[in-house]
């Protein structure tokens, strides 16, 4: 996914929560759209949480992830990630699509109403991209898209968005990720997206309406 160039000089002066969040989106993106690198494994094995965080669900999350990242290697990744997604015969133990998880089938409604949103909002899909717009490493770079775009696109149409093509299935494809049979390190992915979307969730609900 790609923003539209006329767009791309506009991206607004980020607060704190924003950067976090977009960041967080971004990192999810990245270890969900392909087999991370051993310099995406160092970063996650270096995961610090801040003391007056240590107690919350979502530091031990990121706890969790920082140690998968310490303990696995990028074959042993690289394993793991061709048996949850992609299948000796093209299909995985996880379908990370949203109209599958809506609808039961690919391609579906979903993914239309989604790319009606993403083409109201100047978002292209990039020519190199197999993967349909509703995988769910492409909505989580959308939503970081949003956020630093928020001077343009309103809260309203972020918590829309949100609601309607995330929160809708992603906590449920987050939830079979941690109790996959193939899951070591992506259980520990599963565990962050699932305890980030509650917290974006309720981030999203006290925006102005």
């Amino acid at each position: 996914m790609s923003d539209d160039p006329a767009t791309q000089a506009s991206v607004t002066d980020l607060t704190t929560e924003e950067q976090v969040r977009a960041n967080t989106y971004s990192l999810l993106a990245a270890v969900l759209a392909k087999v991370p690198d051993q310099a995406m494994l160092d970063l996650l094995a270096a995961i610090d949480v801040a003391d007056e965080e240590q107690d919350s669900a979502m530091a031990a999350a990121w706890k969790t992830l920082s140690l998968a990242a310490q303990r696995n290697s990028v074959e042993a990744v690289d394993d793991e990630f061709h048996e949850l997604f992609i299948g000796m015969g093209g299909r995985g133990e996880l379908l990370p699509y949203g109209s599958w998880y809506l609808t039961g089938y690919l391609m579906e409604r979903p993914l239309a109403q989604l790319r009606g949103d993403l083409e109201r909002f100047g978002f292209q899909r990039q020519k190199d991209v197999k993967e349909p717009e509703d995988h769910a490493a492409a909505l989580c770079e959308t939503m970081g898209l949003l956020i630093m775009h928020s001077n343009e696109i309103s809260p309203h149409e972020q918590r829309r968005f949100f609601e309607e093509h995330v929160a809708s299935w992603m906590g449920r494809f987050f939830a079979d990720l941690q109790t996959a049979s193939g899951a070591k390190f992506y259980s520990a992915v599963g565990g962050l997206g699932e305890q980030f979307l509650e917290i974006d969730k309720r981030y999203l609900e006290m925006l102005p309406h």
